[in-house]
C-alpha cells in the first residue's frame, strides 16, 4: 500500500514539474516574441529615419508620405501583437499580471517615442522660423523678371524680438521633444533588461 502511494505522489509530483515546465516555456516563447517585435519596431524608427534624412537633402514629398503610411502599419501591427500577448500573460494557465504590465509599460513608452518622433520631423521640416524660405505666390508679377514683393518691409527692432522670440520658441520645442525621446529610449531599453532577466529566470528553473 506505501510503495502504491509513494507512486501515486511521485506520479503528481511529477505531473506539477511538467505543468511548470510547460508554463515557463509559454512564458518564454511570449517573452521572445515580444523582443521579436522590439526589433521590429527598431528596424521601422532606423528606415523612419533614413527616409527622412533623404527626403530633408533631396526633397520627394510623395515618397516621404508614403513611408510615413507604411510605418504607421507597421507600429499599428506591432502594438496589436503586444496587445495580445498581455492577453496571454493574464490567462488563469500562465496568471503574468507582473509581465502583462511590464509589456504595457513599453507599450505606454513606445506611443510617446512614436508622437515625439514625429513631433521632431515635423518640427525639422518647417525650419526655424527665421530661416524659412519665403513663398512669393502672393507677391505681385508686373514682368516676368520682376515682381512687387509683399515681404519687403522695414527691419525693425520689434521685427527682430519676434524672430528672436520665435526662434527661442522653435529651439525649446525641439530639444524638449527629442529630450523626451531619449527618455522614452531610456525607460524602454530599462524594461527590455528585465525581460531579458525574466527569460534567462525562467530558463534556469
Amino acid at each position: 500500500m506505501e510503495a502504491c502511494e509513494r507512486d501515486l505522489v511521485e506520479g503528481m509530483e511529477s505531473m506539477a514539474v511538467d505543468e511548470r515546465s510547460s508554463r515557463s516555456a509559454k512564458i518564454i516563447d511570449l517573452l521572445r516574441r515580444f523582443l521579436g517585435v522590439q526589433q521590429r519596431r527598431a528596424e521601422a524608427y532606423a528606415k523612419l529615419r533614413r527616409g527622412f534624412t533623404e527626403y530633408m537633402s533631396n526633397g520627394g514629398e510623395l515618397a516621404y508620405q508614403q513611408l510615413c503610411k507604411e510605418i504607421t502599419v507597421e507600429f499599428n501591427d506591432c502594438s496589436k501583437e503586444v496587445l495580445e500577448m498581455e492577453s496571454l500573460l493574464l490567462m488563469p494557465d500562465l496568471s503574468r499580471g507582473d509581465l502583462a504590465d511590464l509589456l504595457k509599460a513599453v507599450q505606454a513608452q513606445e506611443k510617446q517615442k512614436l508622437q515625439l518622433t514625429a513631433r521632431i520631423q515635423i518640427l525639422k521640416k518647417a525650419g526655424r522660423p527665421s530661416e524659412r524660405l519665403v513663398s512669393h505666390e502672393n507677391c505681385r508679377f508686373e514682368k516676368p523678371t520682376e515682381h512687387e514683393c509683399v515681404h519687403v518691409h522695414e527691419i525693425t527692432e520689434a521685427a527682430g524680438t519676434e524672430d528672436a522670440e520665435a526662434d527661442a520658441e522653435y529651439d525649446g520645442a525641439l530639444k524638449e521633444a527629442i529630450c523626451g525621446v531619449q527618455d522614452a529610449v531610456t525607460n524602454i531599453n530599462e524594461h527590455l533588461e528585465e525581460v531579458c532577466y525574466e527569460i534567462e529566470a525562467l530558463e534556469s528553473e
